[in-house]
């Protein structure tokens, strides 16, 4: 049995790892106040705003993971020419990752802003808008020519519309060696072939392959779906059942490790972000899955889209 304690990791060298993350890019708000009493317009609480919050979201979240933990990351998406993609790039820059946003005239920011009452999340508004396809073409340009300077891409999906290219961003990167790690969305899988390694989480993988009943056919299905589209393995995180490897070699299953659960949202970021950087450092898949638990497990307990830092990680 392999030794999940956190003595049983050796501190990785993750400063030397240098992760492009590519993806959908978001500015979460959060307004924060208290709840007082009911409206008299209508049976909904009246939160009185006392304090305002802004943090990188989507795939910004994914590349924030990453630095906090000490990695080199890089940063491509789109944003709009508005006063949001220029606090996301303040942001960026104050995380001390690398921006290589792109500025599209034509749409706004992706901004996501949750009302917080009493430490509990009373509304979420989304403003969304997809790229136009001349800033695509300019991005999926630059990807190319920013490939050879990194190790390990992350293609962070949310179907918002900025990784249209990413079947031709897979094979680019694959073409150069590089690990390819992709949080995938939607109902077609097929675009993702090729990657390294796919990272679904429970719904996403029975919108693939159906409902399972039991872990023999959950295993079944998932090789399946992996074999299909000639992944080195495929990730599923499941939530308070933890995670499940699976390889050629074989299916390796970790138990959640959240001491507290307070707020998931970003959770599968830090996993992706971490198993990335321990990847990049050259750790084995198991270890890479621990580790990533480990973080998740953290995040968890942490309010809104948060990080795990490496001394959360590994005390050191």
């Amino acid at each position: 049995m392999l030794n999940t304690s956190p003595a049983a990791f050796q501190t990785p060298a993750l400063q030397n790892v240098r992760i492009l993350v590519v993806g959908d890019v978001m500015l979460d708000r959060y307004w924060f106040g208290d709840v007082g009493r009911i409206s008299p317009e209508a049976p909904v609480p009246i939160v009185r705003i006392e304090r305002r919050e802004a943090r990188l979201g989507g795939a910004a979240n994914v590349a924030r993971n990453a630095a906090a933990l000490g990695a080199h990351a890089g940063l491509l998406g789109v944003v709009g020419a508005d006063e949001a993609g220029s606090e996301v790039e303040m942001l960026l820059q104050g995380g001390g990752i690398h921006s290589y946003l792109r500025r599209d005239e034509a749409i706004s920011t992706i901004i996501k802003l949750r009302v917080i009452g009493r430490q509990q999340q009373m509304l979420r508004i989304d403003f969304e808008e997809p790229p136009s396809d001349i800033v695509l073409r300019d991005k999926l340009l630059q990807y190319r020519a920013l490939l050879p300077d990194y190790d390990v891409i992350v293609l962070s999906d949310y179907a918002k519309g900025s990784l249209v290219n990413v079947t031709d961003m897979i094979a680019a990167a694959r073409a150069e060696n590089k690990v390819v790690m992709v949080d995938p969305k939607g109902d077609d899988f097929s675009r993702y072939a090729g990657a390294t390694v796919l990272t679904p989480n429970k719904g996403e993988l029975k919108r693939i392959v159906g409902s399972w009943n039991g872990e023999e056919q959950l295993t079944s299905r998932a090789q399946n779906l992996r074999r299909e589209l000639k992944l080195d393995a495929l990730l599923l995180t499941r939530s308070e059942e933890g995670m499940t490897l699976y390889t050629d070699a074989e299916r390796f299953h970790i138990p959640a490790d959240a001491r507290e659960v307070f707020d998931v949202s970003g959770a599968g970021d830090t996993v992706i972000a971490t198993m990335a950087a321990m990847l990049g450092a050259g750790a084995g898949w198991n270890d890479a899955v621990q580790t990533a638990n480990r973080a998740g497990g953290i995040v968890v307990g942490k309010l809104g889209t948060a990080t795990v830092t490496r001394e959360e990680l590994f005390g050191t």
